[in-house]
């Protein structure tokens, strides 16, 4: 064992923190992402930056809030400018490539403006986030009446499958993500009726599977220092998986659902709104669950069993002996919980997330099997990266704070008392539906060990849970007159981030405090009547100077 020379940062997508064994799941055992938090320290107070795939992720990619890096839902563009873990990592001599998905969507305009051409290496990397891709696979190749979602989802595992044997225009949808009846009638995983059946394909040929060979091939040809992204699409929707994971679990496993009525009573106008979704109607109904969950179990449960056969691999090749191993998730999902389906609120549901790290080195002996219950971002993980990889993290730019020192023993704590969580849904349905203007389409979340804030945007009183007396959020405070002090406590920090320095990221404070020192050495004479109030040296080429009269020049 020995200081880590590479980063292997695993992702799953949509991945809740409570269905893991590790994290007391009653019926889902994960043995192998047990053991990798048995070898490291599990966080059970990390939460994400926002509760959707494309906005949290450039949190954690880029180390800084959304309200600083503005790619705040999924296609709104990274812009360009924004430096990104690669960024970072590659200025101390570690490189960073993907292996999955990013839910990236480049800054077209910006790009074409600088003259950036994405077929250059750094046209390429402004466009791929600051990776270098080995592969990128989003995973997601839904078409409708307007054709794709993503042109370019499941692109290479798509022609994979074809190489396999799977014919068809979309074998992702065909094949992966669908069932089959007896008379061959493809059923779409996209209708959660159909999740309960088994996907049509042979459960190595699966996306899971498959990412973890890529991951494996991308370890076997790369020596490092390297941080190698490996980002599982699954157990995102559509909620199908093959066997014999499509059998595993029944209705009879599903949690318990964690609502109550007191939320449909008199609710706030916005908790409303999401509860009124589509997917919170569905989600809503027992039958639902009962189909959907197995089926989301069977996907963690396959994902546990691919990390056992990395994890071997790793072992038997000699990774795991040089590499610190990351593992967490973009964000939750609701399943039902609060009256919601899919992940776009608050509650611990959605934005509280799995962060295992094991760390090979002999300085983390003392923290094997540790369980930290500080509070702890997702934009740690850059910062954290960049301390590995042996440079000091750019705290100008970088907005969270390394969690070595709690990995190795040196502290229990972060330094912060709250976290921060932001979701715009201008752009949303919901937004839509219930005509609210684009600048107030937007909440923002803080959070401390007891209380939970949500502050809305549109002159909208506020929620506030007790997450001591009800710490599965079901009574909302907002509108107690007895909290009303506690609300004031938590809006001084919400608005305490507000005015930090997000957007100064070409000056550090150590070249700022220099530049206070050496700005009188530079000629600039401000409010000085006479030269001899000020030190000789500052003066010293304004004095004993000669120049002829010009004065009666014509």
């Amino acid at each position: 064992m020995s200081a880590p020379k590479n980063i292997l940062f695993i992702m799953f997508d949509q991945l809740r923190w409570d269905y893991l064994s590790c994290y007391k799941h009653a019926h889902l055992e994960t043995p192998h992402i047990d053991r990798l938090a048995s070898m490291g320290v599990r966080f059970d107070r990390a939460y994400i930056q926002s509760p959707i795939c494309g906005s949290s992720r450039m949190s954690t990619y880029t180390g800084r809030y959304v309200h600083s890096h503005g790619a705040s839902w999924n296609g709104i563009p990274l812009k360009v400018g924004e430096m990104t873990m690669g960024d970072h990592l590659r200025k101390v001599g570690m490189e960073c490539y993907l292996v999955g998905k990013t839910h990236m969507r480049a800054d077209a305009e910006g790009m074409a403006r600088l003259g950036l051409e994405p077929d250059s290496l750094i046209g390429a990397r402004v466009a791929e986030c600051g990776f270098d891709v080995f592969e990128r696979d989003d995973g997601m190749l839904p078409e409708g009446p307007e054709g794709f979602y993503d042109p370019d989802g499941a692109k290479s595992y798509n022609e994979w499958l074809r190489g396999k044997g799977y014919e068809s225009d979309n074998p992702w949808h065909d094949f992966a993500n669908s069932g089959l009846d007896e008379d061959g009638n493809v059923l779409s995983g996209w209708f959660l009726k159909n999740s309960a059946e088994a996907a049509n394909i042979a459960e190595p040929d699966s996306e899971t599977p498959y990412l973890t060979g890529r991951g494996m091939e991308f370890m076997d040809g790369h020596d490092g220092p390297w941080c190698c992204h490996l980002s599982y699409i699954k157990p995102h929707w559509p909620y199908i998986v093959p066997e014999p994971y499509a059998s595993m679990y029944g209705p009879e496993h599903v949690p318990p659902v964690s609502r109550s009525e007191r939320e449909r009573e008199n609710p706030h106008p916005i908790f409303k709104a999401f509860m009124e979704t589509k997917v919170g109607e569905a989600f809503s109904r027992q039958d639902v669950r009962d189909a959907v969950i197995p089926a989301y179990m069977g996907l963690i449960k396959q994902a546990d069993d691919q990390m056992g056969r990395l994890f071997a691999w790793m072992e038997d090749t000699g990774r795991m002996d040089d590499t610190m191993i990351v593992l967490t998730s973009d964000h939750g999902d609701f399943l039902g919980d609060h009256w919601m389906g899919e992940k776009t609120f608050f509650q611990d549901a959605a934005i509280k997330v799995p962060l295992i790290i094991y760390d090979p080195s002999p300085e983390a002996d003392a923290t094997r099997g540790a369980v930290c219950n500080a509070l702890v971002e997702s934009i740690d993980l850059a910062p954290t990266f960049v301390e590995v990889a042996g440079g000091a993290p750019a705290l100008h730019i970088l907005e969270g704070e390394s969690l070595l020192p709690i990995v190795r023993g040196e502290t229990a704590d972060t330094q912060r008392d709250y976290v921060i969580c932001e979701y715009d849904y201008s752009a949303s349905p919901v937004a839509d539906k219930n005509d609210i203007p684009v600048r107030d389409a937007v909440m923002f979340m803080v959070a401390t060990e007891r209380w939970k804030l949500i502050h809305f945007e549109g002159g909208y009183r506020p929620m506030l849970f007790d997450l001591e007396a009800d710490p599965e959020e079901f009574y909302d405070l907002g509108d107690s007159d007895p909290h009303a002090e506690v609300i004031a406590e938590m809006y001084d920090k919400l608005f305490a981030w507000t005015r930090r320095q997000s957007q100064r990221t070409t000056r550090s404070e150590e070249q700022l405090l220099e530049m206070r020192r050496k700005s009188g050495g530079r000629g600039v004479i401000i409010g000085v009547y006479d030269e001899n109030d000020v030190p000789l040296d500052l003066t010293v080429k304004y004095r004993g100077r000669k120049a002829p009269n010009m004065k009666a020049r014509s």
